[in-house]
């Protein structure tokens, strides 16, 4: 269980960085950080069976995915 520590303090990290650049105005770098942290914490929550740190990670995810689709140009 090493490793979900290491994801929750991963996470946690790029979470704190991506609002740090959001607040900067460093776009798209700021969605690419958040979205590694909230991935990381929704794996975190899926792997401790944690539905509440699952559904709040994991609901951000699809707005994280049009921010992604943003940047390459598809919408």
């Amino acid at each position: 269980m090493k490793y979900v520590a290491w994801l929750k303090w991963g996470g946690t990290a790029f979470v704190l960085t991506g609002i740090l650049l959001t607040n900067l105005n460093i776009y798209p770098l700021n969605i690419i950080v958040h979205g590694t942290g909230s991935i990381g914490w929704t794996a975190a929550g899926i792997i401790t069976k944690d539905r509440a740190l699952t559904v709040n990670f994991a609901m951000q995810l699809p707005l994280f995915a049009l921010g992604y689709m943003k940047i390459g140009g598809l919408i």
